[in-house]
């Protein structure tokens, strides 16, 4: 979906206006995060979407494409939920089934999931869900599309500089779509941001 290009507002499909994007110079400096050592830009979780990711084989991607997922969710969404143990800065304690973590604002299908989320104000955004049964799933998917996730019953949003996720089982870890390890997990930043070409905020493209 090309998450980060569309949170920079940088052309998806015309490789020459990315190209005059280079040439124009306008650089900005992003904040980047890490999960046990491993950077990133974007987006992570904890449990539900690292589950989907590590169910989906290369062999059912193949096969069914994006539908993959879909199966894959519908798997893990049947299965028993763990208990995290999310950690902010502050040290209190949110619970939940699975957590998911924004450096910028968009997840998935290029969605507006973290609304207060911004890639340099050095705070991640951190939504906490208390369940991920199949009802559940369906109920907080209505809620991101309606722009009202964070003010559902069931539903912790938080903003944070570091966080620790803990688990009394392991519980796997994705940063920006791939697989980072298990809980227990600590997300830091990191010292140096990453400079990037990008359009000035709010300029068209």
């Amino acid at each position: 979906m090309n998450l980060f290009a569309r949170e920079l507002d940088l052309p998806i499909h015309d490789l020459r206006e990315c190209w005059e994007v280079i040439e124009g110079g306008t650089t900005r400096d992003v904040d980047l995060f890490s999960a046990n050592g491993q950077g990133f830009v974007q987006l992570a979780g904890v449990g539900f979407d690292a589950q989907i990711i590590e169910e989906t084989s290369w062999e059912r991607k193949k096969k069914y494409g994006p539908l993959s997922y879909v199966i894959s969710a519908l798997s893990v969404a049947g299965k028993a939920q763990p208990l995290l143990r999310v950690i902010p800065e502050s040290g209190d304690v949110v619970e939940g089934a699975f957590a998911l973590i924004g450096n910028g604002g968009l997840y998935g299908p290029a969605y507006k999931v973290f609304r207060r989320a911004s890639n340099t104000d050095g705070l991640l955004d951190v939504i906490v869900f208390e369940k991920q049964g199949l009802i559940d799933i369906i109920r907080y998917l209505s809620g991101i599309g309606l722009g009202k996730v964070e003010k559902m019953k069931g539903v912790t949003y938080l903003q944070t500089r570091s966080l620790r996720v803990e688990c009394e089982e392991a519980v796997p870890v994705e940063v920006d779509g791939e697989l980072a390890g298990t809980t227990p997990v600590d997300f830091l930043p990191m010292e140096k941001c990453l400079r990037v070409f990008a359009p000035p905020p709010g300029a068209s493209v």
